[in-house]
């Protein structure tokens, strides 16, 4: 029924123009204005990801989008300058290092929060 739609996903942000600015200027993300006070994130190859406006927003517990780079220490080191603050975890079989990064096996990965507080990540390729 469902394998020919281009599905897409979307979040809510308790801020849409903050969440705008964080996305565009922050992470160079095409942000733009959608219908009805939506935002729409346009990343190559996919349909836009929709940032919706919620009063009563709380933040999601679990990562809400991923971004895969080529290099994840430069990445989070770049983000860093531009005042990004990467989650530490420091679980049995799950912790991240001193640059705040997951090397515990899989894929490299870093979190870090939107705004809004929602988790987003970017791992290597």
């Amino acid at each position: 029924m469902f394998k020919d739609t281009r599905a897409f996903s979307g979040y809510s942000v308790n801020d849409i123009p903050k969440a705008k600015a964080f996305y565009r200027e922050t992470l160079g993300l095409d942000a733009r204005d959608g219908v009805m006070g939506l935002l729409e994130l346009h990343i190559k190859g996919n349909n836009p990801i929709i940032l919706y406006p919620k009063p009563n927003h709380e933040p999601a517990t679990f990562t809400v989008l991923n971004f895969p780079v080529k290099d994840v220490e430069a990445t989070v080191e770049e983000l860093k300058t531009k005042g990004v603050k990467f989650e530490s975890y420091d679980f049995e079989n799950f912790k991240t290092d001193e640059d705040n990064i997951f090397r515990g096996g899989g894929p490299y990965i870093a979190w870090f929060k939107d705004p809004a507080g929602n988790i987003l990540s970017v791992l290597q390729e």
